[in-house]
């Protein structure tokens, strides 16, 4: 494994997203401001999204090509922050680690990852949303020292598919099911916050929120086998599973979040289906390069994208790292045509949730270059 050492030298984290104030413009894509299906006030006129190389970690780095991020409210996002604390401390979850809870900031990622919406419960549902799905990645697959082990991940993502989607009664067999989906906070917590999103959303979005989640978590098995195996993992691989375990879950809740619906002809018509992906991917890489100092410095690390191509190619972390910097930007650029080619479609809602995505890549990249999460310190 290379040096971590090697990889973006200089301090990451908090104070260091400063520097992408001074980003210049290469691009934009406005929705358009006839938008008539968001009701009420929950939600605010969006502005241009300005696509711009943005500096990351100490700035070292090639830039990241990604929009701008939209808005940047903290006092918003501490409200939700404090309220989703709140949320985890009710139910449990992150037991006597609440306080490393409240530092990562969830509030402060939907805060920024959708900044077309200022309601804070409908902020809260997307804070809680991913929140669980982080508390089933940490405790159930990446983090052995929560209890997360390899030989239990499937059966315990089983259960988390009925904490999502609950079977209908079984009998005595249902009581069993119950009583265990009671007494996990992870598994709480993902039912909680499917209760959270039904009251905001119709059957059909709901519905594409479980089977995301699903479509997740079968890569998360494949890495799983990997990590029992010990056998090499190519890159290839791991993107093609990666592709399905990214931000495109967390982005199926914009317009839940929104207020609005792109219907479901729509939003798995290929091209958008493709755009939507492209979103999510670009995102997840942006996830495994602010993680990979850390990651690398454990004894089994996680699969990571930076990590597998300095493996793979024998060069120096910095180098895959690049690498995976060039990969994330043609990425995007292609997403960005993606968004234009799509203002074709006469859909004011597809319109909408193609800016948000753009939004939630650009408050995304914020939020990763100022929480604690991925720091190598505890």
């Amino acid at each position: 494994m290379p040096n971590p050492s090697a990889f973006l030298p200089g301090p990451t984290g908090l104070g260091t997203s400063a520097a992408r104030l001074f980003a210049q413009p290469a691009g934009g894509f406005a929705v358009p401001q006839d938008l008539g299906c968001v009701p009420g006030p929950r939600t605010v006129r969006q502005p241009p999204l300005v696509f711009a190389q943005r500096p990351w970690a100490d700035g070292s780095m090639p830039a990241l090509y990604c929009p701008l991020a939209v808005r940047v409210d903290h006092a918003l996002g501490e409200l939700v922050n404090e309220r989703l604390v709140e949320w985890a401390e009710k139910i449990g979850l992150h037991e006597g680690r609440i306080e490393t809870f409240r530092q990562t900031g969830f509030g402060h990622l939907v805060t920024l990852a959708h900044p077309d919406v200022d309601d804070p419960d409908r902020l809260l549902l997307a804070g809680q949303m991913n929140a669980a799905w982080w508390a089933c990645d940490d405790y159930y697959a990446d983090e052995t020292d929560l209890g997360a082990d390899p030989q239990l991940l499937a059966s315990r993502l089983a259960l988390a598919m009925s904490a999502l989607d609950a079977p209908p009664p079984a009998d005595e067999f249902g009581d069993e099911l119950e009583a265990q989906l009671k007494s996990d906070p992870v598994l709480v917590s993902l039912t909680s916050a499917r209760d959270h999103v039904a009251v905001h959303s119709t059957p059909s979005q709901l519905a594409r929120v479980n089977l995301t989640s699903f479509q997740m978590w079968v890569s998360w098995n494949a890495y799983g086998a990997w990590r029992q195996s010990g056998e090499p993992v190519e890159a290839w691989r791991y993107l093609a599973a990666r592709q399905h375990d990214s931000f495109y879950t967390s982005m199926t809740l914009s317009d839940i979040v929104g207020g609005y619906e792109v219907p479901g002809n729509l939003f798995y018509e290929d091209r958008v289906h493709r755009a939507v992906m492209r979103a999510g991917t670009a995102a997840v890489i942006v996830n495994d390069l602010h993680s990979a100092i850390r990651e690398a410095a454990d004894e089994l690390p996680d699969c990571n994208i930076v990590l597998l191509v300095a493996a793979e190619r024998g060069c120096t972390l910095r180098e895959a790292a690049e690498r995976a910097v060039a990969l994330h930007n043609d990425i995007v650029a292609a997403f960005e045509a993606d968004c234009h080619e799509l203002r074709a479609i006469p859909s004011p809602e597809l319109h909408h949730f193609l800016w948000a995505l753009g939004g939630w890549l650009g408050g995304g990249l914020e939020w990763h270059g100022t929480t604690n999460r991925y720091t190598t310190e505890e």
